[in-house]
């Protein structure tokens, strides 16, 4: 008896919350949490004033491909084609990324992309600005905040909730996809 109200509670909660809830709770908690935290971010790796968006800063390459910059002196002429490509791509897709995750416009390919984005961030900042084990940290090492290990799993896992169950009903895939655009 008590499995049949177990199982009767959940399949009708599931019935009520599962099309929408995780979806549009997935895209609130990004906002509420990483959409700042990825725009001042960004905005580190952005060229000053108005049309600043449009260089991108020293910072950027320090951050994305600081072992590369650093052998070629802190000399963006220094630095190949690909790598300034890189650097932009990664700078752009650091403002562009969150933004469509929040408006819910691509979210599951958005959501995907920030996964790549935090898997190469990951890389970066153990290869290429060698973090020291304790912010590397490990699972099952009974301290939950190391800021890689722990931290990022759990930013791979809120994206990969929106890459299975796509944005919610209150999102512009939605809209556009009822309107016959999608």
């Amino acid at each position: 008896m008590l499995v049949r109200l177990h199982n009767s509670v959940f399949r009708s909660a599931e019935r009520l919350f599962g099309p929408w809830l995780l979806g549009t709770l997935g895209r609130i908690v990004f906002a509420g949490v990483f959409l700042v935290y990825f725009l001042n971010s960004a905005r580190t790796k952005l060229g000053d004033g108005v049309f600043g968006f449009l260089t991108l800063s020293d910072g950027a390459y320090v951050q994305i491909l600081p072992l590369t910059f650093e052998a070629a002196g802190y000399d963006r002429a220094a630095l190949s084609g690909l790598d300034v490509a890189i650097v932009a791509a990664g700078t752009y897709a650091e403002i562009v990324l969150p933004i469509l995750i929040v408006v819910g416009l691509f979210t599951r390919l958005a959501a995907l992309g920030m996964i790549g984005f935090i898997a190469v961030m990951t890389y970066v900042d153990i290869r290429g600005h060698t973090v020291d084990a304790t912010t590397i940290g490990s699972w099952f090492d009974n301290v939950a905040t190391s800021a890689i290990a722990d931290q990022r799993a759990l930013w791979a896992y809120l994206l990969l909730t929106l890459v299975m169950t796509g944005p919610g009903p209150i999102s512009l895939d939605r809209f556009f996809t009822r309107r016959g655009h999608f």
